[in-house]
């Protein structure tokens, strides 16, 4: 369930606002009802069950839109997309015992990501506490390690203080933004509250506010910047937003850019900073490292001298979380992203001329090179040694189809390489830094109710798909016009590359059957093709996006290696995601 991002849900007033509602005597679970519909959600994601039936009922008599799903941990999913895609907090609900417990998986994806999610849980009423209840466990101790905040709560008349701090927290107030878990025991949620207990400003919508750069630190940055010869500016998360800000400071340092998976589309693909085809050299050569809102983790060699070989590092973040972990800046700006961008771009002015512009025309046209005969690459891609066709096949019909604006879910372990660099949509999401197979489908659909004017196109492996593949059923019966394309090789296939190229040959565990998912997709009402024709491709695509919700089954090779099973991701080396890397970590240690 997440919240929309209305203007009642990003106001910046602290006051009372005029269309708060005033709250008489009632119940906590109208409470909680009443509270979420002030703040702006327009829409929940759950599984009803009895222990949260209250809150569920006085929902929908208020008109907020219940999207039921299959399982759980997909309402989550839908939530934690929900949330990406409007700028809000996201809310899911799950009944007690297992109804949470299936959450777990898609809230510790949430946390990692970074991403608000508030989950509320059912529980055993108080009378019956530690009698060994139906469905009674201590979901609070589960949820705690990946959860910002986790809470049973049981005070009827704290109701709406408690609400709005864990509101706040899951919106990143104090901290890093994030998951929070609350529940309420059933008793409690049919308990009255009197309205003098209702406070006006725990209903009140709030934004956090912008905290601006501190300006000797932005005078330092400045100064690295102007001496830099080789200057590369990296952003994650915490630069969304922050688009425009961005842009003028790769203009005003002359910096290359590279972008990561959870900051695509802040910088234009034609803008001549960008350099992401040849992400290695940039890294590798680079002697100042400006870091914008994101972790250094695997994805970016945790900021070792052994793969950043020459760079000193500045980093900007609005939390600690994405300032201060494995390499320190010799500069660190805790503050807004953009505030701090617009500041040190006023600082430099223009590009210094220390700035090697050998270095960085140089990456550029390599850049563009390498972009285009990758283009050329994908549309020619020839079939395997099984005669079925390669995944690139799916993302070169894909560029001569989608909009400006549709919104791209990538789904998969070794699918997912190819999607990194076959699309080039702005709007996108994958599975992250957790590796969390299965979000395709949930939030695919999520983002086709928030956006029914969009396209919306889910790119998924065939294991990854089976994790949440009944929730086409929740795509057809609540209208979300999204189309689903399965590359279906019949395995998981980057661990079945492993096996056979690392373990004999033996490939155990790793293969699945050639299902026909189009036939699975046709029984719950949804437009299905199956292609194995490459040529068929762009017309099935199109017909699905005029007929979604939709499903395609693409029939792929087994035989495709991607880059990351080329570079090792699948092997897991030692030190290091990468074996380059590892093996530069492995060689600076000797």
């Amino acid at each position: 369930m997440t919240a929309s991002a209305s203007p009642a849900a990003t106001s910046t007033s602290t006051s009372t606002p005029t269309t708060t509602p005033t709250i008489s005597h009632r119940s906590v679970a109208e409470v909680i009802a009443r509270f979420l519909v002030a703040r702006g959600v327009d829409r929940i994601f759950g599984l009803q069950g009895g222990h949260i039936q209250p809150i569920w009922d006085h929902l929908a008599q208020l008109g907020v839109r219940i999207v039921d799903v299959r399982d759980e941990g997909a309402a989550v999913h839908m939530a934690h997309a929900h949330a990406q895609l409007s700028g809000g907090v996201g809310v899911a609900m799950a009944t007690a015992g297992p109804g949470v417990t299936n959450c777990v998986t898609a809230i510790t994806h949430a946390h990692l990501e970074r991403v608000p999610v508030l989950l509320i849980g059912g529980c055993p009423p108080v009378p019956q506490d530690d009698l060994g209840p139906l469905q009674g466990i201590d979901h609070v101790a589960i949820l705690q390690p990946v959860t910002r905040l986790a809470r049973t709560l049981r005070t009827a008349d704290q109701i709406a203080r408690d609400l709005d701090k864990a509101w706040s927290i899951a919106d990143g107030d104090g901290g890093a933004p994030g998951p929070v878990y609350l529940e309420i025991p059933t008793d409690v949620l049919r308990q009255q509250v009197h309205p003098a207990l209702v406070l006006p400003e725990h209903l009140a919508p709030r934004k956090r506010p912008a905290v601006a750069p501190d300006a000797g630190g932005v005078a330092e940055a400045a100064a690295l910047l102007r001496a830099a010869r080789r200057p590369l500016v990296v952003t994650g998360r915490g630069a969304r937003g922050a688009g425009a800000a961005l842009n003028r400071l790769l203009d005003a340092s002359g910096a290359v850019y590279l972008d990561t998976q959870e900051s695509r589309g802040l910088v234009d693909g034609a803008h001549a900073a960008v350099v992401g085809a040849v992400r290695a050299k940039a890294i590798q050569e680079a002697d100042l490292v400006l870091v914008v809102g994101r972790k250094l983790d695997y994805q970016m060699a945790y900021g070792s001298p052994a793969v950043f070989k020459a760079a000193r590092f500045v980093r900007i973040a609005d939390h600690a979380d994405e300032l201060r972990d494995n390499r320190r800046g010799e500069v660190e700006l805790l503050a807004d992203a953009g505030l701090a961008l617009v500041a040190l771009a006023d600082a430099l002015g223009r590009p210094s001329a220390a700035l090697d512009t050998a270095w960085t025309a140089a990456l550029r046209a390599e850049h563009v090179k390498r972009a285009a005969r990758h283009a050329e690459a994908m549309a020619s891609a020839p079939a395997g040694k099984d005669g079925h066709m390669h995944p690139n096949r799916i993302f070169a019909a894909l560029r001569q189809v989608l909009a400006p604006d549709a919104i791209t879910i990538a789904d998969g372990g070794d699918l997912l390489s190819f999607a990194r660099m076959g699309l080039e949509t702005k709007h996108y999401l994958d599975a992250g830094a957790f590796g969390c197979l299965g979000v395709g489908t949930p939030y695919a659909v999520a983002a086709a109710l928030l956006h029914p004017g969009r396209q919306v196109v889910a790119i998924t492996g065939d294991g990854a798909f089976g994790i949440n593949a009944m929730e086409i059923d929740s795509a057809a019966r609540h209208g979300a016009q999204a189309v689903f394309i399965v590359s279906n090789n019949a395995a998981w296939n980057i661990e079945r590359l492993d096996q056979e190229m690392n373990y004999g040959g033996r490939v155990v565990g790793t293969t699945l059957a050639w299902s026909d998912y189009a036939a699975m997709a046709r029984a719950f009402g949804l437009h299905a093709e199956r292609v194995t024709d490459p040529a068929r491709l762009k017309g099935a695509i199109e017909d699905a996006l005029a007929h979604a919700p939709a499903l395609i089954d693409v029939v792929t090779t087994q035989d495709a290696l991607s880059s990351d099973a080329g570079k090792g991701l699948g092997w897991v080396p030692d030190r290091q995601a990468l074996t380059a890397w590892d093996e530069a970590e492995q060689a600076r240690r000797a």
